[in-house]
C-alpha cells in the first residue's frame, strides 16, 4: 500500500490501536513491557498491529462465529502483544515520553542473487 490508500489504513488502524487495543490490552509501559508513544514510528509495530486490527475484524466482526473473539485473544492477540512488549522488542528501549529510534541490520548486498551491476 502507497499513497493515500497507505495514509487512510494507518489513519483507521490509529484510531483502533488508540481506542479499542490499547485502552483495554495495553498495560502500563516498564522496561519489562516497552511501549513506544510514537509506535507508528516502528515498521515492525505497524506489521504486526495492522495484521492483529485484521484479524480482530475478521473475528469479532458481524457473521463472525460465536468463539472468534476467544481464538482472536488466543492465536493474535497475545503473541503479538507479546512480541511488541518484549524487552528485546521493536519497543526496547523506549519509554513513555520518548522514542528510540532503531536501526535496521547491515547488508553485505541489496540483492545478491541478483544479475551483476553494469559497471559504472
Amino acid at each position: 500500500m502507497q499513497g493515500p490508500a497507505y495514509a487512510k489504513e494507518l489513519r483507521q488502524l490509529t484510531l483502533w490501536t488508540h481506542h479499542v487495543l490499547l485502552p483495554v490490552y495495553g498495560r502500563e509501559a516498564s522496561s519489562g513491557l516497552p511501549w513506544c508513544p510514537v509506535w507508528w514510528n516502528h515498521a515492525e509495530a505497524v506489521a504486526h498491529l495492522h495484521g492483529l486490527w485484521l484479524a480482530w475484524g475478521d473475528l469479532t466482526g458481524p457473521g463472525s462465529p460465536p468463539s472468534g473473539p476467544a481464538q482472536w485473544h488466543r492465536d493474535y492477540l497475545l503473541p503479538a502483544m507479546s512480541a511488541l512488549r518484549d524487552a528485546a522488542g521493536p519497543f526496547a528501549g523506549c519509554k513513555p515520553g520518548m522514542h528510540r529510534p532503531k536501526e535496521a541490520p547491515q547488508v553485505d548486498a541489496v540483492d545478491p542473487f541478483g544479475p551483476p551491476s553494469a559497471p559504472s
